[in-house]
């Protein structure tokens, strides 16, 4: 059976007309003989405002009746694409994450994905209709549901497409691709026709609003191809592919151009801004074996995941800070695990560590370069760096990888440093001239050899007298883009 997994986000089903637009192109995919799974998200704000009401009734509800109460907003999603389906002529049934056989562990508002059994989306399947699956939930061991956090249905989807041997995966917003920058920072930003899983990983890590981390990472796993594009627009949007396919088991002859994602050079193929991130600091640890792992160990268990990591040298005083970047929603509860840690070190007692306290920043912001091959080219941080300094941007912190250069900087210098940084690594939409318009580059890009299959008697000498001979019409050449 021939599967197409197709995801729908909550602006791609934000209103009637929209959910009939979506509905369009499952029912469409399904006439072309695909059986097609169609995973839907809250419409438009839906989670947000459920979210809204549950702290307007309580300040700190409960995870597990959190979870229940956010998760009816895919249930109300599903159920309305399924009319819509039905509506335009094609069988479909709505199915609730439990019901597709989505089983989870871990934490409410944060489970993992365990296991799917899709007997029951496969049955729907042979009887032709399209199955809508609510995304971003299932079902815990006790069968309650559990929500997979920020982003969940897009790991839904990609866990659907490996459990059911999908082709691909279609992920569908209200972008038309994977930029070289944001747009809405960059004007000029380009799309992207194909990009590695790796670099989708490294530019979702740092901030790029496409995919959620942890759904590339299953798809990578599983080596399933994604597509990225949106719900209003034709255009294909872009491929995120193996690295080293080249096209190799594509779902379309239109694949093998997905070999611009595999490269041996280096490249630098897009930036991320992420602001949604603040700065901790531990001032004044003391300066020996097994103090940052005491601090850090502090984190661990509050379950705080951290970004990026710096130790100063040791001062005359024989102590030291640590600092890392985390996301603003485990401030709170990495806050409370550095102040405890502050306190076991001060009563520790000693010099050092007697004035250990923490530090927090929100005013930050994180600009990465990512590509391929970064950590062999000096020259790539160099001129990022270079780039930076003459835009007046002070750098905080830096961390590098093969993948991605990442630096902390002001939250309000942030969109100037994506937009130096554009420039200056040239990843701009390349601007064509005017058909017919006579440039210095359409002139260069035909040799003498092209001339002579035009002409009998190709102009000679110089530039100037090229243009000067196409102007006044003496010389016709049918310039070829």
């Amino acid at each position: 059976m021939k599967t197409k997994v197709l995801k729908f986000g909550g602006t791609s089903v934000a209103d009637p007309e929209k959910i009939h637009r979506a509905a369009e192109r499952a029912v469409l995919a399904r006439r072309r003989g695909w059986a097609v799974v169609v995973v839907v998200s809250a419409p438009g704000q839906m989670t947000d405002e459920l979210i809204h009401l549950g702290r307007r009734v309580v300040a700190e509800p409960d995870p597990r009746e959190t979870d229940q109460l956010v998760a009816t907003g895919e249930v109300v999603g599903t159920a309305l694409f399924a009319m819509a389906c039905i509506g335009l002529g094609r069988g479909a049934v709505s199915l609730t994450g439990t019901q597709a056989g989505i089983r989870t562990a871990g934490p409410h508002g944060g489970a993992r994905i365990d296991r799917i059994r899709p007997d029951r989306v496969l049955t729907e399947l042979r009887r032709g209709r399209i199955v809508v699956v609510a995304g971003f939930q299932g079902e815990d061991p006790c069968g309650d549901t559990a929500t997979l956090g920020r982003g969940g249905s897009d790991l839904t989807a990609v866990a659907l497409a490996s459990a059911l041997g999908a082709r691909h995966c279609e992920i569908y917003s209200d972008v038309k691709g994977v930029y070289t920058a944001d747009p809405r920072i960059v004007p000029d930003a380009r799309k992207l026709s194909a990009i590695s899983f790796d670099e989708m990983l490294e530019l979702s890590s740092a901030g790029a609003q496409v995919m959620q981390p942890r759904s590339i990472e299953l798809a990578r796993g599983a080596l399933i191809p994604l597509q990225v594009r949106s719900a209003f627009h034709p255009q294909e949007g872009t491929w995120i592919v193996p690295e080293g396919s080249g096209g190799k088991g594509s779902p379309s002859s239109r694949r093998p151009s997905m070999a611009c994602a595999v490269t041996e050079k280096t490249q630098v193929s897009s930036l991320a801004l992420d602001k949604g991130e603040v700065r901790l600091s531990i001032i004044d640890i003391p300066d020996r074996p097994g103090a940052a792992a005491a601090v850090l160990s502090r984190l661990a268990g509050a379950c705080v995941p951290l970004d990026m990591i710096l130790q100063s040298a040791p001062g005359r005083s024989g102590t030291n800070s640590l600092s890392f970047m985390t996301d603003r929603s485990h401030a709170a509860r990495a806050r409370q695990a550095l102040q405890e840690a502050a306190r076991r070190l001060r009563a520790q007692g000693g010099r050092a560590g007697e004035t250990a306290r923490v530090e927090e920043d929100e005013s930050v912001a994180k600009v990465s370069v990512v590509g391929t091959g970064l950590s062999r080219s000096p020259e790539v941080a160099s001129l990022m760096f270079e780039t930076l300094a003459r835009s007046r941007i002070n750098i905080h912190m830096i961390e590098a990888s093969d993948l991605r250069i990442s630096a902390v900087v002001e939250a309000r210098q942030g969109e100037r440093a994506v937009r130096a940084l554009h420039k200056a690594f040239r990843l701009g939409a390349r601007r064509e001239p005017p058909q017919g318009h006579l440039t210095r580059a359409r002139v260069f890009r035909y040799t003498e050899h092209a001339l002579r299959r035009t002409a009998r008697n190709p102009p000679k000498g110089s530039y100037k007298e090229a243009v000067r001979a196409e102007r006044h019409g003496r010389r016709r050449v049918k310039l070829r883009a």
